[in-house]
């Protein structure tokens, strides 16, 4: 122990709490703090990452809707935030009744574990998505981080515990915003390939790498990228800073890039993916007692790699 610490919470500390305002009343949450980053968990729903700060400035987009208990329609409810897990019964538009990115996320999660010691910060927890007569899908999540360090990750494995084959699927709504996300940033990948999701998005396509200021009323704009290597990185020289996503590109083969340059919705989506949107939407399969994992990784960086 150093001399110099009275307590080990000047250095790192997981605090857990309920928020009692407004719109936010009941949320229960885990407030993460390694020294340099602070993540806020939200244990109501589906153990996401509400928000995301790098040395006390935020990194995350959280939307005017903000975060909530209740359940009005996707439009009026997405939050953004750090993390947003999609699934496991639907990802993209609604789709044979089944809501707008899907209800995993709205799933409160039971913690198996909180601890922050002189080394780790390590979040476990189980979030189950199951029918009275049907499905019995288990996720365990695995949040940790090194105290000190510039990155977070998340282990994910979803496993039938049921007694039939199930269909899944599952996207990653990683999401930043201001002031990390500003003009002149810049996205920057090993891309083989690019395909733009609407008209409007193949107009703009010159721009799919670049971050401008932000319009009124400006429409966004969606790109489904290949890569060579699983990883994504937007570069903010003006900060001198870069946030960097690298997953398992093995179980999640597909990635969605989504836009948004709107005033009073700046945001860029990072989202890896079990599968593509739209008319090539696809399920994959659990057999029972089967299982897959998912393992993403957040990295936050003065040192920027061009």
């Amino acid at each position: 122990m150093n001399g110099k610490i009275s307590n080990f919470q000047q250095i790192a500390s997981l605090r857990r709490y309920t928020l009692c305002e407004g719109r936010e009343r009941g949320i229960e949450v885990i407030d993460c703090d390694n020294g340099r980053l602070r993540f806020l968990l939200n244990i109501s729903k589906a153990c996401d990452i509400m928000q995301m700060y790098h040395e006390g400035q935020n990194v995350s987009f959280v939307s005017k809707n903000g975060f909530t208990l209740r359940e009005p329609p996707f439009a009026n409810r997405f939050e953004g935030g750090m993390l947003y897990t999609c699934g496991l019964d639907n990802v993209g538009g609604a789709r044979d009744g089944n809501p707008v990115h899907g209800s995993l996320h709205n799933i409160p999660a039971e913690v198996v574990r909180a601890e922050c010691n002189n080394e780790e910060i390590v979040v476990e927890a189980i979030i189950r998505d199951t029918a009275l007569v049907g499905k019995n899908l288990v996720l365990r999540r695995r949040i940790f981080t090194a105290i000190g360090s510039e990155s977070v990750s998340i282990d994910d494995m979803l496993t039938n515990e049921g007694f039939r084959d199930e269909n899944y699927c599952v996207l990653y709504h990683f999401n930043v915003g201001y002031p990390l996300l500003d003009e002149g940033a810049r996205i920057v990948a090993d891309v083989a390939k690019c395909e733009p999701r609407t008209d409007w998005a193949r107009e703009n396509e010159a721009t799919v790498y670049e971050i401008t200021a932000p319009l009124p009323d400006m429409k966004e704009t969606c790109y489904f990228l290949t890569f060579n290597q699983p990883r994504i990185s937007l570069v903010n020289d003006k900060l001198g800073k870069s946030i960097t996503l690298s997953y398992s590109g093995d179980t999640l083969p597909h990635f969605i890039e989504w836009k948004s340059m709107a005033c009073g919705t700046y945001a860029l989506g990072f989202e890896p993916a079990s599968t593509e949107l739209d008319d090539r939407f696809a399920y994959k399969t659990l057999s029972s007692g089967e299982s897959v994992r998912f393992a993403l990784s957040l990295q936050i960086k003065h040192e920027i790699d061009n």
